[in-house]
């Protein structure tokens, strides 16, 4: 058995991921990403683009954990050194602004997540489907 051999063009993954953070088509950066919230269309209205072979699953929420909690993190050091707050105060202004960061940037990183997937014809964002050839 062997995988036929297609030279398929390169797509280039920054613009793909630009395009996905900024919730656009990876293909035609004009028909929108999402359906709703977090769920990925199935299909391009404006190119037609395939979209339902994503497979962001758990890797769009642990880069938005990372980056969430180095800037909290980084920010409630800076008040620590500076000011002297009460547990109150802390808990009023990490905890609302941990959550409101993260819903801000969660549906922008998993389109980042989702155009890369496009870009390196991950889970079937390929041209061509690869088949294999039968003896």
């Amino acid at each position: 058995m062997t995988i036929s051999d297609t030279t398929l063009p390169d797509r280039s993954k920054s613009q793909a991921v630009m395009r996905g953070l900024k919730c656009t088509c990876p293909n035609c950066a004009e028909g929108k990403l999402f359906d709703k919230w977090l769920k990925v269309t199935p299909e391009c209205s404006v190119c037609g683009e395939q979209l339902h072979h994503e497979r962001a699953q758990d890797f769009p929420p642990y880069i938005t954990i990372m980056i969430v909690g180095h800037v909290i993190v980084t920010l409630l050091m800076m008040v620590e050194a500076n000011f002297v707050w009460s547990l109150t105060t802390h808990l009023l202004v990490w905890i609302p602004l941990s959550t409101a960061m993260t819903l801000a940037i969660m549906q922008p990183v998993k389109g980042g997540v989702v155009g890369f997937q496009w870009a390196v014809r991950m889970f079937g964002f390929g041209d061509t489907e690869e088949r294999v050839e039968q003896p």
